[in-house]
């Protein structure tokens, strides 16, 4: 069993299974990003996993840690080998060029082309060409327990899922019964979606060796219509969607909870550190997380003085922890062969 009682412990989990472990049942041949809680206007994944060509990620990596959102893709991806004029370099956006000017500017301030003026015209040159990091997209919903009534909620979203096929593949991942035939088999999902069942021991924080182990129930259909690699639009979507992955990489819980608080604790399972609530005594969600939560204390003004190994508190502490091991994760499978 997954710690606490809600989907957001077993959220965490799956994310930090997927980092030191995908793909399911077989080596792992690309390196891989995470990321969580990320998609379109129209629907929002649980869980996202780029699988990269290691050249192109490497090569990706000259333009920032940041992500590149759709104004900046629109110039870096077409910013001319030798110094044009914006205008002349660029394909028509389809939207006032106004707006390009401003992403020009923009992407020059951040060291992703080169700009100088030459008259009235602003030139424009390429740092390097845009690489072709991104090899697939994965999917994964988290639900760990997948009873009828939720299979019925998650059908439809599914189905937009397969329909859209923004991604390569699409997963639904629960917690193992360990009956001979797992109940979400049985359930109605779309036949194009696989479904991975986790063994979670409830007990496990104590050490690196209890992770969870992940089994393949169903494996999913390539859900991308053929052709798509002359879709522009389709993949300029999909673009836009890994930009955004690379950008935030595992989001933090930290960017949505209170570990400011004085109850805000951190725990250990297996080899993911998930939040727990030392007023609840259980791990709390991100919405109960909040400075609306009754049990909400500041950190005293004394434990914000302290120096090492807090510095300036122990919710500050946290946040750096986090923010380590996310860049830690995304600077080790950059550098993979």
């Amino acid at each position: 069993m997954y710690p606490g009682d809600a989907e957001f412990g077993f959220e965490l989990l799956v994310c930090r299974w997927a980092e030191t472990s995908w793909p399911p049942e077989s080596a792992r041949e690309s390196p891989v990003l995470v990321s969580r809680q990320l998609g379109t206007q129209q629907r929002r994944w649980d869980t996202v996993v780029l699988e990269c060509d290691p050249e192109g990620l490497a090569a990706r990596r000259q333009f920032g840690g940041r992500e590149l959102d759709s104004d900046l893709l629109h110039v870096v991806r077409n910013a001319p080998e030798e110094w044009a004029w914006y205008r002349d370099a660029l394909p028509d956006p389809g939207y006032p060029w106004r707006y390009v000017r401003a992403a020009v500017h923009r992407a020059a301030d951040r060291g992703v082309v080169e700009k100088r003026r030459r008259g009235n015209r602003i030139e424009i040159r390429r740092i390097a060409p845009y690489p072709d990091w991104l090899r697939r997209i994965v999917a994964v919903e988290n639900k760990p327990d997948l009873d009828a009534s939720a299979a019925r909620a998650l059908a439809g979203q599914l189905e937009h899922d397969v329909e859209t096929a923004l991604a390569d593949e699409v997963w639904v991942a629960t917690e193992s019964t360990g009956s001979r035939v797992e109940p979400a088999l049985l359930e109605d999902l779309p036949v194009d979606v696989g479904i991975l069942t986790l063994s979670i021991d409830a007990d496990g924080t104590d050490g690196l060796d209890d992770e969870p182990v992940a089994s393949v129930e169903w494996y999913p259909s390539e859900v991308t219509p053929e052709g798509d690699g002359n879709d522009d639009e389709h993949r300029r979507r999909r673009l836009e969607l890994a930009e955004r992955a690379y950008g935030r990489g595992w989001r933090s819980y930290h960017e949505t909870m209170r570990p400011d608080c004085r109850h805000f604790e951190l725990r250990r399972f297996g080899r993911a550190l998930l939040p727990r609530c030392a007023a609840k005594d259980r791990s709390q969600t991100a919405a109960e997380c909040a400075g609306s939560c009754p049990e909400f204390e500041p950190e005293p003004p004394a434990w914000r003085s302290r120096g090492w190994p807090i510095e300036g508190g122990p919710g500050k502490g946290i946040k750096r922890l986090l923010r380590r091991r996310r860049e830690r994760v995304r600077e080790r499978e950059i550098e993979r062969e």
